[in-house]
C-alpha cells in the first residue's frame, strides 16, 4: 500500500508540472532539450555554442551576439521572424515548426542569463 501511494504521488507531481509548464509558459526540461539539439544543429557553425558569435564563420557574417542587450530586447515576434524568414546573410528555418522556433526563441533568450 505504501509503494502505491507513494507512485501516485510521483505521479501527481510530474502532471503537476506538466501543468504549471502549461498553463504558464514553462518550457519542460525535455522542450529545452530539443530546443538545445535544434540550436546546435542549426545555429552554432555560426553563432557558437554560447551564443556569442566568435567562431570563425560567425565572424565573417558578422552575426549578432545573443548575450547583447541588443539581441535580448528584440521582441519575440522579430526573433521569430528572422528565424523563419531569414534576416540579412541568415537563411530563412522554413522548415522547423512553430514549436521549434518557441523552443529556440527561449533558448536564444536563456543566453542573457549566462552572460
Amino acid at each position: 500500500m505504501q509503494k502505491a501511494n507513494r507512485w501516485i504521488g510521483r505521479l501527481a507531481g510530474v502532471a503537476a508540472g506538466l501543468v504549471v509548464s502549461v498553463f504558464l509558459g514553462v518550457p519542460a526540461k525535455a522542450d529545452n532539450s530539443a530546443a538545445e539539439a535544434t540550436y546546435k544543429a542549426k545555429c552554432a557553425l555560426c553563432h557558437g555554442p554560447d551564443g556569442k558569435g566568435e567562431t570563425a564563420t560567425g565572424k565573417t557574417m558578422k552575426v549578432k551576439d545573443f548575450t547583447s542587450e541588443e539581441v535580448q530586447k528584440t521582441s519575440d515576434a522579430d526573433l521569430t521572424d528572422a528565424i523563419s524568414k531569414g534576416k540579412g546573410k541568415m537563411p530563412a528555418y522554413k522548415t522547423l515548426t512553430p514549436e521549434q522556433v518557441k523552443g529556440l526563441l527561449g533558448y536564444i533568450r536563456s543566453f542573457a542569463k549566462k552572460s
